[in-house]
């Protein structure tokens, strides 16, 4: 009896085993399915490394911005358009990983968890997928930025649609410059792989002023009546947070429209560590945003063991914080919705190889940034920017609300010349749109990243007003 009741459990555990083993199999390949298929070795998908079987991607209009033809994939026809798109399409070998044909190959392979590739042997091709982007537009972003790096990213508040996202450097994916890339000494193609909207982190400068504000009205009351004295500096004790002028005497508004560090400054340290952090936390400061299938580099803000300047100089954009260019439109377009923030997206459509329609996508309205008071208080505010201080000139017929930035930065970003900054939106009824600008080591908000953001916005204008 004792023999087979040691007979029995060994059984069990031989039993229990097989289970656990099974167990372990399916989940590794539940997890991993996807990955093995798309391995750069399975010749139905790709031919020595580089993707040549996919469907096809194209901008909201309609314009092909990738297909497959004979087996090799092709993009459109301008130069200047697979330039301006590169970022947010993608190349063919996966060096761009937030590019849709790296974020998206398995739905443009047509793979799937239950049937493989089957779809792609059947069809010769995935699925096709119809980006919210303009072509035009993107084009028009990238050929604003000159000779500078740096990004564009346009949105639609109201629907969450990403209409322009361009990031530079770029190079055309049809005629792709390896070895230049590869041998480059020049700095012309740091960080080309890089989705700057996407992935990049800046030194805010003072676009940062516009959440040091909102901080201000909902927790200083009588921010309104205050005045606040310039002398080209905020003394700290045996410090100082230098101002770029003398302004004098200013109000709460006019601080914002002349962009005074001495009295955000001042502010900020009045209003404290705990105060600005809970509001950069309301913000989504720390958190991680999901774009479909791509993620978005985390924008960071410490005070721990901050000494009181450097709450004032955290308080004008500077300090250790650091603000990812899609979240800082996010914040934006908060403000110009009314505080709520409309999660940005950019696939439009997504067509099986049958042209049956197997995603659309809705608008989702987020979590509040702002209450409804604090986000009509800084519509006046960023109105009251560019009329009284940028002039309504600068964006004709725009009817824009906005705020410059000159961030000063380190080596490690680059180079000591500031990063120009310009966030802002239309109120026209039927321009809903929010935009972002970053120059980098451009130099000025005003002079450099205005001209950038108006070019932009004019283009957007004549497409979708």
């Amino acid at each position: 009896m004792k023999t087979l009741s040691r007979r029995a459990w060994v059984l069990y555990l031989m039993a229990l085993a097989f289970l656990v083993g099974v167990g372990i199999l399916l989940y590794t390949f539940v997890t991993n399915a996807d990955s093995w298929a798309m391995k750069r070795t399975n010749r139905h998908i790709y031919n020595s490394g580089v993707l040549s079987t996919a469907g096809t991607i194209t901008d909201e209009s309609g314009a092909i911005l990738a297909q497959t033809v004979d087996g090799k994939r092709v993009y459109n026809d301008s130069k200047n358009v697979r330039i301006a798109t590169l970022h947010i399409v993608g190349d063919s070998q996966g060096y761009i990983a937030t590019g849709v044909q790296t974020a998206y190959s398995d739905v443009l392979t047509g793979y799937d968890l239950i049937n493989g590739i089957y779809t792609l042997k059947q069809y010769g091709k995935g699925s096709d997928i119809k980006l919210t982007v303009n072509a035009e537009l993107c084009t028009t972003a990238y050929e604003a930025l000159g000779k500078n790096k740096g990004t564009v990213g346009v949105y639609n508040y109201k629907t969450g649609e990403l209409l322009c996202v361009v990031s530079k450097p770029s190079y055309d994916i049809a005629n792709k410059p390896t070895s230049d890339i590869a041998n480059d000494t020049t700095g012309q193609y740091d960080g080309v792989y890089l989705n700057r909207f996407f992935s990049g982190v800046y030194t805010p400068g003072s676009t940062f002023k516009v959440i040091t504000a909102a901080c201000a009205i909902d927790n200083i009351a009588d921010i309104d009546s205050r005045s606040f004295k310039c002398e080209g500096e905020y003394k700290v004790g045996g410090d100082s947070v230098k101002c770029m002028s003398k302004h004098g005497t200013v109000n709460f508004e006019k601080a914002l429209n002349q962009s005074c560090n001495s009295a955000f400054a001042e502010i900020a340290i009045e209003l404290g560590a705990e105060n600005l952090t809970n509001t950069v936390n309301q913000l989504g400061f720390g958190q991680t945003y999901y774009l479909g299938k791509t993620r978005l580099a985390r924008s960071s803000f410490d005070l721990t063991d901050a000494a009181t300047v450097n709450i004032g100089w955290a308080g004008i954009g500077q300090y250790t914080t650091k603000v990812n260019p899609c979240h800082m439109l996010m914040i934006v377009g908060a403000i110009a919705n009314g505080g709520s923030p409309v999660q940005p997206y950019y696939i439009k459509s997504i067509n099986s190889p049958s042209g049956d329609q197997t995603f659309k996508p809705s608008t989702v309205t987020l979590a509040p940034m702002f209450s409804e008071t604090t986000a009509d208080r800084l519509q006046g505010m960023l109105r009251s920017n560019v009329i009284n201080y940028y002039g309504d000139g600068k964006f004709p017929n725009l009817k824009m609300c906005g705020k410059t930035g000159t961030a000063e930065v380190s080596n490690e970003e680059g180079g000591l010349s500031p990063h120009a900054w310009f966030i802002g939106y239309s109120q026209r009824e039927d321009l809903p749109l929010a935009i972002v600008v970053v120059v980098e080591n451009g130099g000025g908000g005003s002079s450099v990243a205005i001209p950038v953001a108006n070019k932009t916005m004019q283009k957007a204008a004549k497409l979708f007003g």
